[in-house]
């Protein structure tokens, strides 16, 4: 080391002396705009398992179970049922545990032939509506949420059995699955099926009956949807490619079969109403059209075409030679 990069001890005295009483100016190694191009956060404790795609196929998969469900419950309670899918996301198993209010109505289910068992949870905002519906009520939520009798249970349970059987109507076409409900529990903190720390894609469905709003939460963890995902994405990259084909054809076939009327109106005449009463069958108008001249045809009431009359196969017929 040279000479003159050694501070002497006087030197050394001043500089701190001066960092204590902030006369000294620190300069940093680099900016704060360049340490965010050498870091970036990382919570080891829950890693992105599932990709955006991933995510994005998901809610288009359930988008389809969302209006099924709708109009099923519609029908189910005769009453108006909306259900969208509010949000999908990855949590850990644990957080996705605390999120879930107490009490509530969680459904375990299996879902072969997928390993393992997913969670399907009933928020008591749409429960309560619902039960109040099917015993003949107006559809209202109690003035306090209570734990459910052992009746309203069964009926829960006959209920979400139907609920878990359109979810594998929705997955027909892209994985087929036989969702079979395995129990039914009431306390969330009680009831560990998943490992806390176990990565889940979590998949939150509103619902609205009259005034009230609820919740549906579907919990699949990693493990299940693993072997099914990258089928998934297969099949709707290619079902979005042939969608727009598809809806063109049919547009075009419904179009095809609209019935609209048409008319040609062969000319115009000016008479006398004393002649007009006295016309009869076989009688001779003159009209101010001449024999080559062309006609004026409606689609509806809109002048679309000019038309020259004549036969096809002693048939009287028309032939269009231009727009109007």
């Amino acid at each position: 080391m040279k000479e003159k990069e050694i501070l002497s001890q006087a030197e050394i005295d001043a500089l701190l002396t001066d960092i204590s009483t902030g006369k000294a100016e620190v300069v940093p190694d680099f900016k704060e705009e360049e340490k965010k191009l050498h870091y970036k956060f990382y919570d080891f404790r829950s890693p992105d398992k599932f990709s955006k795609d991933q995510l994005r196929t998901l809610s288009t998969l359930h988008d389809n179970f969302a209006r099924l469900l709708s109009s099923f419950l519609s029908a189910y309670l005769r009453y108006t049922c909306n259900v969208r899918v509010a949000s999908v996301e990855q949590f850990t198993f644990d957080d996705f545990i605390r999120s879930v209010p107490t009490p509530t109505i969680l459904n375990v289910f299996s879902a072969k032939p997928c390993k393992g068992l997913a969670i399907m949870e009933t928020n008591p905002q749409f429960l309560f509506p619902v039960i109040d519906l099917m015993f003949g009520g107006s559809g209202e939520m109690p003035p306090q949420v209570r734990d459910l009798t052992e009746i309203e249970m069964s009926v829960v349970r006959q209920l979400n059995t139907q609920i878990l059987s359109y979810l594998k109507l929705a997955w027909t076409d892209a994985f087929d699955i036989t969702p079979q409900l395995e129990a039914v529990e009431a306390n969330p903190r009680l009831y560990q099926v998943i490992s806390p720390a176990e990565i889940v894609a979590v998949v939150t469905l509103t619902t609205v009956l009259g005034p009230t709003r609820g919740l549906i939460n579907f919990c699949f963890p990693y493990l299940l949807l693993e072997p099914v995902l990258s089928n998934m994405s297969k099949f709707y990259s290619i079902s979005q490619s042939i969608e727009v084909s598809e809806e063109v054809n049919n547009i075009r076939h419904w179009l095809e079969k609209a019935e609209v009327d048409l008319s040609v109106i062969l000319g115009d005449a000016v008479i006398m109403v004393r002649d007009f009463l006295t016309l009869s069958e076989g009688d001779v108008l003159s009209l101010d059209k001449q024999i080559n001249q062309e006609l004026d045809m409606y689609v509806g009431d809109q002048l679309k075409f000019k038309v020259q009359a004549g036969y096809l196969k002693r048939n009287l017929a028309i032939q269009v030679n231009a727009l109007s």
